[in-house]
């Protein structure tokens, strides 16, 4: 028997990544699919040091849609820009490309300049909830800045899935998502908020990335968690080709068993972190750029997508503390065009991600939503010479 020497090596190297990374699915490196810049070791946002990340991914049920019963294809995402070990307020800022979702605490972020504690990503009916659980969860782990929480907790629909209606989502699955928080490689995919989200006519999902500045430009680190749920089949580019219009809906259904089509174009929260010392309105500067990121992989952000996003920097520690005078850091807006550019390339990569790492799921009412396939997204890029 003849053995290719090149698969076998491929087939080493994805084996040690998936050993290292603690998850069992490519991502789209490993596919060989081309990106510009150096990731972090976990090419994860956990790259930018004491975030941690955790997930509660609820799927249970089949069949029909009985509202309070299930099918239920859904979860929550949280992001602890200093871990467990801190609720010192990170600077912080937001931008809404598009509005039609949801981000619950930015007025105070615009106002104050500061995020206070965790965030979280999960569905457009679980804001409230999550929102409280956060809350309560603070309280009883004393990570209130002050008196009062503002959390930020944003959305994405998964109702085409999911028995969104059902409020499945509950307390104790965020206090769980917090508790498994950790740092290191990200479950991506069909976890967290994004068990039940689509992606240009495939399974989204949760995706990360990561940049590694060179140290002429101050070594620091920019990373990017999605939560993805937008997009036409059409309009998929992937590393700049136009890959879509090779694997349409009449090869790879886009919604299989559905009565009637989706009108919406649905949504994408972007999150960006850096450890880079930049205050509020350089942050708000960093969210406005994953817009262009979110463009490399072909949207044009409907009139029916909620895309929001946000951005924080650990860095300037204590800054925020009550009844004290003091001093930050900040980089020069001179020098920010390298954060610019790792942003923009690790918000293309991480939707990606998100897409390669889905699998095919059924949810309520049988609707299916097939994942992106591996070795026909190869083919498509030698087609259009952007692999080998």
């Amino acid at each position: 028997m003849t053995v290719n020497r090149r698969a076998i090596l491929l087939c080493l190297a994805l084996a040690t990544w998936c050993h290292l990374s603690g998850q069992l699915k490519p991502r789209a490196r490993n596919l060989g699919v081309p990106f510009e810049g150096t990731p972090g070791a976990s090419n994860a946002i956990t790259d930018v040091q004491g975030v941690e990340i955790g997930h509660t991914t609820l799927i249970s049920g089949s069949g029909a849609l009985k509202v309070g019963e299930g099918p239920i294809r859904t979860g929550v995402t949280v992001i602890l820009p200093r871990g467990k070990r801190s609720g010192d307020p990170v600077f912080a800022g937001w931008f809404s490309l598009n509005g039609n979702g949801e981000m619950t605490g930015t007025t105070w972020v615009e106002e104050s300049g500061f995020m206070e504690g965790p965030m979280a990503i999960t569905n457009t009916h679980s804001v409230g909830v999550v929102r409280d659980a956060i809350i309560a969860w603070q309280v009883k782990h004393n990570f209130m800045h002050q008196s009062f929480s503002l959390p930020v907790v944003a959305e994405t629909f998964d109702g085409w899935l999911n028995d969104i209606n059902g409020f499945h989502v509950k307390p104790e699955h965020v206090s769980e998502a917090l508790a498994k928080a950790s740092s290191g490689p990200v479950a991506e995919g069909n976890v967290g908020g994004g068990t039940g989200m689509i992606c240009y006519g495939f399974k989204g999902g949760i995706g990360t990335a990561s940049r590694k500045l060179a140290q002429a430009a101050g070594g620091y680190t920019v990373g990017v968690l999605v939560q993805a749920n937008f997009g036409r089949r059409d309009q998929l580019l992937v590393a700049g080709a136009p890959v879509g219009r090779d694997m349409g809906c009449e090869q790879f259904p886009c919604r299989a068993n559905a009565l009637r089509p989706e009108a919406r174009d649905g949504s994408i929260i972007i999150v960006a972190a850096t450890d880079a010392p930049l205050l509020a309105h350089q942050l708000k500067r960093i969210a406005r750029r994953a817009a262009l990121g979110l463009a490399r992989t072909g949207t044009a952000s409907g009139n029916g997508s909620g895309d929001i996003f946000f951005a924080f920097s650990t860095a300037n520690e204590g800054a925020a503390k009550t009844q004290e005078s003091g001093s930050v850091t900040m980089l020069a807006n001179s020098r920010m065009d390298p954060l610019f550019e790792a942003t923009v390339q690790a918000t293309e990569e991480a939707i990606i991600n998100a897409l390669v790492a889905a699998e095919t799921i059924t949810g309520r009412d049988d609707h299916r939503i097939v994942a992106l396939p591996h070795e026909p997204l190869r083919q498509a890029l030698k087609r259009y010479g952007r692999l080998q």
